[in-house]
């Protein structure tokens, strides 16, 4: 990458970061009571993680962190760490942690997707499972924070990813109504990420499963690393 492209790139992460800030300032206090009725898929994404005894886990995108709490509780053993480029969604994040004694089992770090390796301690760079949860719809250059991610994952890894589908199996109306309000939150459901994956499994050997949900309204995907 040459350095007018450095630049441009964190310029760009930059004004992302502000705008998610701006999105969330407001709703970070009750995006959790609001978002578990229309962010479906998460739970059955956490439940499929199954990652091994002492393995860790990343999120990206953490948000509130309610997914790695969750996780905390489903996987005993693993440990966990997240980040989120929102310094607002941080905020509630550490104070979710606290409130669910849970800040000696989650790590939290602030980093952009789009270059998470910014983000990663210096003592940790890979992991053993990575997910993303209805983040990859508000990520603009999406393709390369999927491409990023598995350049994190030890061979043997696997990504999880649950986001906005198609709603390919809901009424039209439905589908017309629902994009158009997702859109007044800056989230854009990416109707080419079954194909961009089947691509990278071309390119570089992984393997992706796909499985759609609640008929298409959300699309989940695990995508694994040769061992």
């Amino acid at each position: 990458m040459s350095l007018m492209e450095d630049i441009l790139r964190k310029r760009q992460s930059e004004r992302h970061a502000k705008l998610m800030d701006r999105v969330y300032r407001s709703q970070s206090r009750i995006y959790d009571l609001t978002r578990k009725y229309y962010l479906l898929g998460r739970d059955e994404l956490i439940a499929a993680l199954a990652p091994p005894p002492g393995a860790r886990v990343l999120e990206i995108g953490c948000g509130t962190a309610r997914n790695l709490v969750q996780a905390a509780k489903v996987w005993p053993e693993a440990e966990l760490y997240g980040f989120d480029i929102s310094s607002e969604m941080l905020k509630a994040a550490r104070k979710n942690l606290a409130q669910s004694k849970m800040k000696d089992r989650i790590t939290l770090f602030h980093g952009d997707a789009e270059n998470p390796a910014l983000a990663m301690p210096l003592k940790i760079r890979t992991f053993d499972r990575i997910f993303l949860s209805f983040c990859l719809s508000m990520i603009p250059d999406w393709q390369s924070a999927i491409r990023q991610a598995l350049t994190l994952l030890e061979p043997g890894g696997e990504l999880h990813i649950v986001d906005f589908g198609q709603a390919e199996r809901l009424p039209s109306g439905f589908r017309s109504i629902l994009q158009q309000w997702l859109a007044l939150f800056h989230v854009e459901p990416r109707e080419q990420m079954r194909s961009f994956l089947v691509e990278l499994d071309r390119e570089m050997g992984t393997h992706s499963e796909f499985i759609p949900q609640y008929r298409g309204y959300s699309w989940r995907f695990v995508v694994r690393t040769a061992p």
